[in-house]
Order: C-alpha cells, then structure tokens, then sequence
C-alpha cells in the first residue's frame, strides 16, 4: 500500500479522523466492479461473442471477475470498520449484516431453482443445502461451490468475515500505526505466499480445461475459494480504514491510484494463474479504495460521485445477485450453438445487461431496501443502541445509508 507509515510514537489512542456520513465515491465504484464480474461472464466463462471479437474480448476480461471480487472483499472490510458504531456488540452487527445479504440470497436460490428446473439440471442434496445455508465455499468439490446461484459462493466467504469482525476490530483499533504497517507486510506477503504454497503442497486431479491443464481444483479451491485465505483481502481492507482514520497514511490521488488499479491488473492477467485469481488483487485495489474514501472526506473531485454511477452502485449488490442467473440462462437458450452476428450478438448482450439491471433495481427496491430498513436499524427503546451511533453529517441527497451501501457480496 502506498505511503509511509506514521512516527513510531503514534498509538491507538490518537484521535480518530472525523468520518464521512457516506462515501458516494466508493458507492459508485461498487458498480464497476460488479459490471467487471459481468464482463467476465459475458466473455470468458460465456462467450456471447465469437471469432477474432470473442478471443480478444476473452483475453482483456479473463481475470476481470477475479479483480471485481476482490474489490469487494477490501471494500467490505473497509467499509464495515469505516461505519462501525462505538460499543455496538457481535449480535447487532451480524444483525445488520444478515439482513443485508439473505433476503437477497434466498430470494435468488428460487430463483436459480425454477431456472434449473426450467433446464432440465440435476439438483445435489450436497450443493442445495451448501448454498442455502451458504457453507458453499468451504466444501472443495468441483460440484459444490458454483451450485445454483453460482454467485453465492462469495456470501459464504462474506458471511465468515462478518462473523470474525466484531472480534477483529478492537484487536486492530488497539494496535499502533507501526504495529498496523506491519500487520500489513505480513499479510501482503500472504497474498503471495499462499499461491505458491497451494501449488507445492496441494494434491488433486489437474483440470484440463482451467489454465495450462496442470492445476486441481483443490489447488484452486484453497486459493479463491476458501474463506480463511480470502479473509487476507477483507482484514487489509480493515487496516486500511484504520490507517485512514488514525491519520497515518498520507493522502492518495485518485489518479494515481487508478494508475496502480489498472497496471495491477495487466499485472495479475500476466502471472501464472493462482497469483491472478485471488488475493494479490488486494495490493493493487486497496489504494483506490483509500483514495476514493479520502476525496470523500475531503470533498475533492470524484468522477465515482455522479448521481448516475452512485444509484447503479447502490443497485450493484443486487445486481451482482442477479446477473449470473441471467446470463447463464439467456446464453444457454439464446445463444449457445448458434452462429450470431456481431450486431446481434452485441444486442444480445446489451439485452442481458439492462434485463439484469431492471431485476436488480426490483430486487433492490422490494426486497433488499425493506428489509434493512426494518430489520437493521437499532430499536427506539434499546439506549445502548442510540449511544452507539454516532452523529450523521449532512449528505448530498444522492446518497443513502452505509448500512445500505456495505459489502455484501
């Protein structure tokens, strides 16, 4: 992460930066980071397009769903310590955070069953209640993450930094600003480590069809999917605001942080496939993260505040729910074996973009938005609960509550 870390005397008990009410700014880079996870379905792991367009489409987009989730997974980290409410316990936090992502993940597993029953697939006991009850991630079997709504797998990893967060967080805000500089040298170091290691030391049967054919999918599995390792990119989101807050990290451009998101990623498109897949990601992604959050609290110029880009973020959880479903399936019944233009096979993309947006924007607005509205806030006559929130600064009316906004892929 770039800048340097602050005097060896500063400690945790420094005053904290005030904090934003909101950061629109990272509300709509939450969009574009899901409309990469899209750009990877549409092109690498479906291809709408075929020919010289496809083949170029599938090498610029081949690890753009990679990058997006781990966006979230730092932003989620990020945010979540960012908005934390002072003397707030586990259960209120999981609370919230349950209510933001199972309305959604329920109302998306019928949905991925009648899809799946519509197309004649084979349903697994195993894969069915591995994603109902979100424990998908942690089974290393090629069957069982990417079941029915294959998206999900990323909720399971969600759910376990949500259920360690509350027990993370005083550990962090105790730390010193060199004690955090280091924490983060050793977990970065980590984002490396763990490829090589899986490489080395996990067995498997390769998979011809991922890669140079020479990689498991328990390699894979122990490096994208497991939650503990992808927990890395989550708690560097975490120091992340620490540092922001206590005031030991200098101020990052925008620019230049864009700069060091996008090399990062011609980067991670360049090294062999486990270092690209999964949490080397982080080391590229956080300084975007911070710059974005800072320009808020300072009120610099953004190009991520528009009003446009703030209300597609505020959509981009459901629409990262939806999206899979739709383009699975659209590709699958429109596309697959047939011998499309590139006019039609453009509209048929664009098709599915705007059809995943307008289920995203229902889903948002009859399903997640009610249901954080009521079950998220804390109780009128619970006093704890109203100690515990700080005070909101004014917010321009294009933006709505973190509690609405944080990570819930």
């Amino acid at each position: 992460m770039p800048g340097s870390p602050a005097p060896s005397t500063a400690s945790p008990s420094a005053p904290d930066l005030p904090r934003a009410a909101r950061l629109p700014s990272l509300t709509g880079m939450r969009f574009l980071a899901a409309l990469l996870v899209f750009a990877f379905h549409t092109t690498f792991q479906t291809r709408f397009f075929g020919g010289g367009v496809g083949d170029t489409l599938d090498d610029t987009f081949a690890n753009a769903g990679f990058y997006g989730v781990t966006f979230f997974f730092v932003l989620s980290g990020f945010v979540l310590t960012w908005s934390a409410r002072p003397a707030e316990g586990a259960p209120r936090v999981w609370r919230r955070r349950l209510v933001k992502i199972f309305p959604n993940h329920l109302v998306t597993f019928a949905a991925a069953a009648v899809l799946m029953v519509a197309a004649s697939e084979v349903f697994t006991t195993k894969g069915v209640l591995a994603n109902l009850f979100l424990v998908q991630a942690w089974i290393p079997e090629i069957q069982v993450p990417n079941t029915m709504n294959a998206v999900s797998w990323s909720l399971s990893c969600e759910l376990f930094f949500y259920l360690g967060f509350p027990f993370l967080l005083p550990v962090l805000e105790r730390l010193t600003a060199r004690r955090l500089w280091t924490l983060t040298g050793v977990l970065a170091a980590l984002t490396v480590l763990v490829p090589a290691v899986s490489g080395w030391a996990v067995a498997g049967t390769p998979l011809p069809f991922i890669a140079d054919g020479s990689l498991s999918f328990e390699q894979i599995w122990s490096v994208y999917f497991f939650p503990p390792v992808r927990a890395i990119e989550f708690v560097l989101g975490m120091i992340a605001a620490r540092l922001v807050l206590t005031g030991a990290l200098p101020r990052i451009g925008l620019l230049p942080a864009a700069a060091i998101a996008v090399g990062g990623y011609v980067l991670n498109s360049s090294v062999p496939y486990l270092y690209g897949v999964a949490g080397t990601g982080a080391l590229w992604l956080t300084p975007l993260v911070v710059a974005a959050a800072q320009a808020d609290v300072r009120q610099t110029p953004s190009p991520f505040r528009g009003r446009v880009l703030v209300r597609l973020g505020e959509l981009s959880f459901a629409f990262y729910m939806v999206h899979g479903l739709v383009v699975t399936y659209g590709h699958k019944w429109l596309v697959a074996g047939k011998d499309l233009s590139g006019a039609a096979a453009a509209g048929l993309l664009l098709a599915a973009l705007l059809v995943a947006l307008a289920l995203a924007h229902a889903l948002f607005t009859w399903v997640e938005a009610p249901a954080v509205r009521r079950f998220s806030a804390p109780r009128a006559k619970d006093p704890a609960a109203s100690e515990a929130a700080p005070p909101a600064a004014p917010a321009p009316a294009t933006t709505v509550p973190l509690t609405v906004l944080e990570a819930g892929e």
